[in-house]
């Protein structure tokens, strides 16, 4: 793998990236191709200046009523007492759990520690399992993630490394941008440049639509500093058996 290097399930569409120059929404084909590419339009989540102004509670009301609608024109009973909570329920898990790392209020509180042993090796932390959605379909993306990272003075509370990946998985995502979205975090928080991370991810958009390829996997990967060094790479594929 070469630095920050990114490995595709699928082909670009007419040998491009995603980017042919139709931008706008009577380009229904084009709008297709990203969401088949995987394309993400920045490393930021696209988000409206005034995404925090409703609370919680309204935005569950609000969704829960859409998708209550969504329901009706799918031709199902809400009257059933199976179907009934479901709107509700759908609405909760959005705003309070698999969409939650919009809010940046759910960001995780970062604990540091003076590296006191002066351990000046690699620290790996791998199979940290993850759930997201693709921001294309609105369905599932899970897999693993690896992050790595060379102390510069200062050493994480290990589960915060897991809160981190958790955090930016629990919004929509592009797998592209959720790597670079950790690396760039764990850069901040730690202060230095030295940092990798590698995740590999089933993506139900490819295995359960489309293609419908149930096998597939994505690598994505970003390495900065000194895992940019041929040598440094090895060693944190070889420690998480890549």
């Amino acid at each position: 793998m070469k630095p920050n290097e990114t490995l595709w399930n699928q082909t670009p569409v007419n040998g491009s990236n995603g980017h042919n120059g139709n931008h706008s929404g009577k380009h229904g084909h084009f709008h297709d191709e990203i969401g088949e590419n995987h394309v993400a339009t920045s490393v930021e989540t696209p988000l409206r200046p005034d995404a925090f102004e409703l609370s919680d509670e309204q935005k569950i009301e609000m969704i829960e009523s859409r998708f209550r609608e969504i329901m009706d024109i799918l031709g199902l009973d809400l009257n059933d007492d199976s179907l009934n909570g479901t709107p509700r329920r759908v609405a909760k898990m959005y705003v309070k759990e698999i969409f939650s790392g919009l809010n940046p209020e759910n960001k995780p509180e970062i604990t540091l520690f003076d590296n006191h042993y002066n351990y000046r090796e690699m620290l790996v932390e791998k199979d940290i399992t993850f759930s997201s959605n693709c921001e294309h379909h609105f369905v599932p993306i899970y897999g693993r993630a690896h992050v790595a990272y060379i102390s510069k003075g200062k050493v994480i509370g290990l589960s915060k490394l897991n809160r981190i990946v958790q955090h930016f998985a629990r919004r929509p995502q592009v797998q592209e941008r959720m790597t670079r979205q950790i690396a760039e975090e764990l850069k901040k928080v730690l202060n230095t440049e030295d940092v990798a991370v590698l995740i590999d991810a089933n993506h139900m958009c490819v295995s359960s639509r489309g293609v419908m390829d149930p096998n597939s996997s994505t690598i994505t990967a970003d390495y900065s500093g000194k895992f940019k060094n041929s040598e440094t790479r090895k060693e944190f594929l070889r420690y998480i058996k890549m």
